[in-house]
């Protein structure tokens, strides 16, 4: 008997990742509940990581590229007293500050203004990026660091929205290739107190938006999920390639 290869669906679902999930997982899993034939992401979210996802169908994909190109915007809970190898709270902790250190609401926005506008980072073991055509990730893991040569990328825009105590919530506006873990690390030490990430949300990829995505738990409940898509006709003029 032949396999059911579902539905073909034109059109993009902004899905709002959960946190625990990969990228894949979580686009596998909105595929299932509208039952389509074929779907791709175009920007990975770490596991940790919350928020927009840009999921393309169909003819929907020729979108891809563009997206993965796109501007986008983060919100971004940075920890301080401790920095990782990682960058984020899933690994080991490598450098701690010294006890009783505080941070001065002051020093942080000034440290916040040397990142805005081009600047380069040297982008974390724990990533995609490959050499010799192997994952940097699949190094790190095995405790291999290798040198990797910075990269500019843009930050158009960084602002505090809260400090409490060691704890900073901070809004991102940044071109593609910015990795906020790093950037969490080298507020930390211009700091002198060191940072890692407890929790990143996407908020825009794009022209696209958050406020419009729907979460992965109300999509599948939904009694027709097939009516979170996006049409053809509903996207952004000039997304789409000419025909």
């Amino acid at each position: 008997m032949a396999k059911r290869r579902g539905l073909t669906l034109d059109g993009v679902l902004l899905l709002d990742k959960p946190v625990g999930l990969s990228s894949n997982h979580a686009l596998q899993r909105a595929k299932r509940a509208m039952d389509a034939a074929k779907a791709g992401h175009t920007g990975t979210l770490d596991p940790f990581a919350t928020g927009l996802l840009v999921c393309c169908m169909g003819k929907a994909t020729k979108i891809s590229g563009a997206m993965l190109n796109a501007d986008k915007a983060y919100r971004a809970t940075l920890q301080f007293g401790s920095e990782t190898d990682s960058g984020d709270l899933t690994g080991n902790v490598v450098s701690t500050a010294e006890p009783g250190f505080a941070v001065d609401e002051q020093a942080l926005r000034e440290a916040l203004s040397r990142f805005s506008g081009t600047i380069e980072q040297i982008p974390p073991m724990y990533s995609a990026l490959k050499r010799d055509g192997k994952p940097l990730y699949e190094y790190a893991r095995a405790g291999i660091e290798l040198e990797r040569p910075p990269r500019q990328v843009t930050i158009y825009r960084i602002e505090l929205l809260s400090l409490s105590g060691t704890q900073a919530e901070i809004d991102v506006a940044c071109s593609k290739g910015t990795y906020i873990r790093t950037l969490a690390q080298d507020i930390g030490r211009v700091l002198g107190c060191y940072a890692h990430l407890t929790a990143l949300r996407r908020t825009h990829v794009g022209p696209f938006s958050l406020e419009r995505a729907v979460a992965l738990e109300a999509l599948q409940a939904m009694p027709d999920p097939k009516q979170a898509l996006l049409a053809l006709n509903e996207l952004p003029a000039g997304l789409l390639p000419a025909t």
